[in-house]
């Protein structure tokens, strides 16, 4: 069986805390996760970032190497896919 993905695997123990996420170059920021769940090794997960009110969906590509991230604005049906977690931090309360 393959190894669960590495971010994954970070962002699901920090969740239901807070956590520091950076997604490719031009997003980061607090996040909370609403929900996380892995299948298997496949990672799914949905929370909010600090300051937002759009809704982030969070899971790994098929080849379980990246952890992907898709933006969906408040009242409005469309995800729009925004990049890859690069990082993520706990973030001490």
């Amino acid at each position: 069986m393959p190894d669960l993905n590495r971010v994954a695997k970070r962002m699901y123990n920090i969740h239901p805390n807070s956590m520091h996420l950076v997604v490719g170059e031009e997003l980061e920021g607090a996040f909370t996760l609403e929900s996380a769940e892995f299948f298997q090794t496949e990672f799914q997960a949905e929370g909010k970032r600090d300051g937002d009110d759009a809704t982030y969906r969070f899971a790994t590509t098929e080849d379980n190497e990246r952890v992907i991230v898709g933006r969906q604005p408040s009242g409005e049906n469309g995800w729009t896919m925004v990049g890859e977690v690069v990082s993520v931090e706990r973030i001490d309360d």
